[in-house]
Order: C-alpha cells, then structure tokens, then sequence
C-alpha cells in the first residue's frame, strides 16, 4: 500500500488541508476501483466502514490477492471535518458559499464526447481506452477557484478513469439504499443484494451533479451520443448509503466492508472464491418516483412510520404540530412505497423534505435529489 496527501487549495495564508488517499494494487494491472467516504463530512458510519475496508485491504494486498487497483480515501471531505458553527458540526454545506459538498461537481460529459468525435472505432476496448485518456485530459484541464472546489475535482481525478467507484455516505435516519444510473441496474441490484439494501434509486440524470454520476454518466453521454459505434458503460459509479447518522457501530461496519470487497471481488479486482449471492431485499425503481414528504410550515414533527416501513398511497407519515394555534396537520404519502429516509430532526421548516418514500407511481422531474 502507498499513502500519499494531496494538498488542497488554502483559503487564507497559512491555512491549509490535506486529504489522504491509501493506493493498493499495481496502477494499469486489472480493473481499478475507487472508494471514498463522507464526503458529507458528518457522515460517520462511511468512515467508519473506509477504516474496515482499510483493514481488509492491507490483508488481502500482503497476502497478494489484489488482482486490480483499489484508491480508497477514508475521509473524503477535511474542509467539511473543520466546520464546526457554535458547537455544531456543519460538514453537508460549504460555509463559505453553501453549497453541498455533493453538488456541482464538474460535468465533463460533453466536453468528452466532442473530443472522441471522428476517432471512435469498432473496436470496443480501443473506444474505452480512447475514452479514459479524454476523460484524464478533460479532468486535468479543470481548475478551481475555492477550496471546495479544488477538493471536488481532487476526487473526481482520482475517480474519473477507474471501473468501479463507490461514493459512500449515510442519510439521517434511513435503512441502506443506493443510488445509480438506470443502465447499470444490474449491478446496482448485484451490490444491493450484497449489502442488504431496502431501496436502489435509478437516474439517467438526476439534477446538480452528483459525484457518482460525474464519474458514470460521462460514458452514457458518449455512448448516446455516438450510436454507430461500441462503447460500453466501462464505469459503474454509486452512492451508497449506509443507513442513518446513528447507525455507527463495529459490528455493522464489518458487514458493511465484508460486502464491499466482495463486490470487488465479483468484478475482478481482488482474488478469491465468490460467495452465493444473497437474496435481494428490493427491486431497483426510479429515482423520479421517489416521493419528498415536504413539511408546509414550520412545527414540531411527530413520525408515524420507521425507516423501511411499507407504506400505501394515503397512509400517515408524520404529523405536524402548529406550537402557536395547537392544529396538528398530518402529512401523507400520495404513493405506495418504502419509507427509505426520515429527518433525524424533530422541529420542521416550511418547505422541509421531512421523508422519503421509494415508489414507482410518481413521474418528477427536474432536480431529484435533495438540495
């Protein structure tokens, strides 16, 4: 294993942060994955599952098992670690602008897809070659001009040309879920059924630009974009949510990263015999028929309904209590569903996504996911 510490962009003179990436494997030898943690910084459970995976890893790479590459940065986000605001750790948002430190992140999609233009062959693997050399290129390029953003495209260079990259996070109060793009349902249910998830939310896009899809869609982009020739969608990139905020603990962290690395293995980046496949939990639905129980007002939020609750298209969510005039407003589900996520706070504000409901009757559009 090789430990190095990229530099980050300082905001003033003499402030200065590192992030800390663990390589294992030959660079260029099998496939690579690339594995962060937090990058919502208060996303405890996710670091504690990169120090799991950091464990296994060093095992398996003394015992020479790595057939691949694997980049894992056990803290993805050192700015977000330092916010702390009157006792409170803000590590979700930027202070310095607030914006989501999972947001924004560079799309580079059409820059790519115009470079491989006239260069593309019939030859799949050349076309993926091709296409990771742009993707580097185009990366390479960008520039920041903030230490948020600096961090974001850190990451994504170190993410952009692997096989594999998994985003690791957690949510307030939810059961574990994840996050994927439409074509690559398959896998996302492979590593679903590995984990235990209750829920898999698919896009083809779904608003602000999200890391995992700053590493995925690009070869969507490219593949639609040049029909006449074959480019496989050579980067499976998602988000997994490992459960609430609360759900930090030993035990769950080493199934967590047992899971993991046996996904690494299934796809060939660490030796070994396969395990059978566990029996799904969930069937993949789209991410457009997840529903937000969006709070009106402001009040105090009393929940009817446990993160992985089953729920039927006018069953009671939460009530919401009126502390000036008594009136407890109930707030619905308009779909059948799962209860995936819950606030882990009890005190609503007006227009506040208090709930989320995984269902399949619901047809949004514009920006899916949660500012």
């Amino acid at each position: 294993m090789h430990s190095e510490t990229l530099q980050l962009a300082g905001a003033s003179p003499g402030l200065t942060h590192g992030l800390r990436v663990l390589r294992y494997g030959q660079p260029g030898r099998g496939p690579k994955a690339m594995i962060q943690a937090a990058l919502h910084a208060d996303e405890v459970p996710a670091m504690l599952v990169a120090q799991g995976l950091r464990e296994r890893l060093d095992a398996l790479d003394a015992a020479g098992q790595l057939l691949g590459e694997v980049v894992l940065v056990p803290c993805a986000n050192p700015l977000g670690l330092a916010q702390q605001l009157m006792g409170q750790h803000q590590g979700r948002f930027d202070l310095h602008d607030g914006v989501n430190f999972n947001r924004q992140v560079p799309d580079i999609s059409a820059a790519v897809a115009a470079a491989v233009q006239g260069r593309l062959s019939d030859d799949a693997a050349a076309n993926v070659a091709l296409v990771r050399d742009e993707l580097r290129r185009a990366a390479g390029a960008l520039s920041a001009r903030h230490p948020a953003e600096d961090l974001k495209l850190q990451l994504l260079r170190l993410a952009i040309d692997a096989d594999i990259v998994l985003d690791l996070h957690c949510d307030a109060e939810a059961t574990l879920h994840l996050y994927g793009l439409t074509p690559q349902a398959g896998l996302c249910a492979e590593l679903g059924s590995l984990l235990g998830a209750e829920a898999i939310l698919l896009a083809t896009e779904s608003g602000d630009s999200p890391f995992d899809e700053a590493c995925s869609r690009p070869w969507f982009v490219v593949q639609q974009a040049h029909p006449g020739h074959p480019v496989p969608l050579a980067c499976f990139s998602t988000t997994v949510e490992l459960r609430g905020q609360a759900d930090t603990a030993h035990a769950l962290a080493a199934q967590d990263a047992e899971a993991l690395v046996e996904f690494l293995r299934r796809r060939g980046v660490i030796a070994g015999p396969l395990r059978p496949l566990p029996t799904a939990r969930c069937e993949p639905t789209p991410l457009a028929g997840s529903e937000p129980i969006v709070a009106p007002r402001c009040g105090v939020l009393v929940f009817h309904r446990e993160p992985g609750a089953r729920v039927q298209a006018g069953d009671l969510i939460a009530d919401l209590v009126d502390v000036d005039s008594g009136v407890v407003e109930p707030l619905r589900a308009q779909s059948a569903g799962m209860l995936y996520a819950r606030s882990a706070t009890r005190w609503a504000t007006p227009g506040q996504r208090v709930a989320k409901v995984a269902g399949s009757t619901l047809a949004r559009t514009g920006k899916l996911l949660s500012p």
